[in-house]
């Protein structure tokens, strides 16, 4: 069966603007995605792959000083492309958004990279700081409630999946709950493994032998809701959306990949903390749907991205 894709993006929770920069050709197959969160948005993170290349990501634990997330930078080019977050950081700056120290601010900006170096033959081709801010801007021009491109854009540019052979991409999911919450999840898939319940027809293979070691993979994840939620909750609510990782991709978790969630509340809408069984139950609720849109947003980018040749071979796209 083909690989099933998603409803709604993660700009059906207010406030939340998405920005994608990619550059292909003369070597390049790589870019950056920036999630730009209103002001005030709290966010936390769950790191759970055995090679992730990750960028402030302490500061987002619950016992840290900060409590909100300015930008979240996805970005190709390895632990070299975390460079792109000085970009968004630039950005914030220049905007009048961080954290307020003496004499001036410190945006807090997280990001996570991909492994995508020499996808498009030029192993030196990868993001930036002037990548970073440009994604970053573009996230900021865009209106409210924008549709998000999807597939071989911004940080799914150089994606692959099933160990080099297929190509993968951005992807993006939203729910709606009975209480009017909206919970939506945002993917940047570069898996080791493939679809769970899918099989490929033909394609054109990849450039990675199965006798080769598997290349270094990462699956990166921002899940967005409009609730009230503390920094706590936001790092319970990333944990608990990694089940849709594993639900969507098998295997997942691996020493080769970096599978990264971050989680973002802009506080918009109360839940009910009326006694600590509602508190419980809405939480578990909205828990279970996060990890829902991060496997629709998983197999979306997955059948929205598209076949690539470069100068270091060919990745097919999946099920088609």
């Amino acid at each position: 069966m083909g690989v099933t894709g998603a409803t709604g993006a993660i700009t059906d929770v207010a406030g939340i603007r998405v920005g994608h920069v990619q550059k292909s050709g003369d070597g390049w197959l790589s870019g950056v995605t920036v999630v730009l969160p209103p002001p005030g948005t709290v966010g936390s993170v769950d790191v759970r792959g055995g090679g992730p290349a990750t960028h402030e990501t302490d500061a987002l634990d619950p016992t840290t000083l900060s409590q909100t997330v300015d930008a979240v930078v996805l970005t190709g080019g390895s632990a070299f492309g975390l460079a792109a977050a000085q970009g968004a950081q630039r950005w914030c700056e220049e905007n009048g958004r961080g954290f307020p120290v003496p004499g001036g601010l410190v945006p807090i900006v997280p990001a996570a990279a991909i492994f995508d170096l020499g996808r498009g033959g030029d192993f030196s081709a990868r993001p930036g700081e002037a990548m970073g801010y440009a994604a970053t801007a573009a996230a900021a021009g865009q209106p409210d409630g924008h549709d998000v491109e999807r597939g071989n854009v911004g940080a799914g540019t150089g994606a692959a999946i099933g160990r080099g052979t297929y190509k993968g991409g951005v992807g993006t999911a939203s729910r709606t709950l009975e209480n009017g919450v909206v919970v939506a999840a945002l993917a940047v898939v570069n898996a080791l493994g493939l679809p769970f319940g899918t099989s490929p027809q033909q394609a054109e293979p990849g450039s990675a032998p199965p006798s080769q070691p598997p290349p270094l993979n990462t699956t990166l994840v921002v899940v967005a809701t409009d609730a009230v939620l503390d920094k706590a909750d936001c790092k319970r609510t990333a944990s608990a959306a990694h089940a849709g990782l594993a639900r969507a991709l098998n295997p997942s978790h691996t020493l080769a990949d970096g599978d990264t969630v971050f989680a973002l509340a802009t506080g918009a809408v109360a839940l009910d903390r009326s006694t600590p069984t509602a508190r419980q139950i809405s939480l578990i609720t909205l828990q279970g749907a996060a990890a829902d849109v991060v496997r629709l947003a998983i197999l979306d980018g997955i059948s929205q991205a598209e076949a690539v040749t470069t100068a270091a071979g060919t990745l097919g796209a999946y099920g088609r």
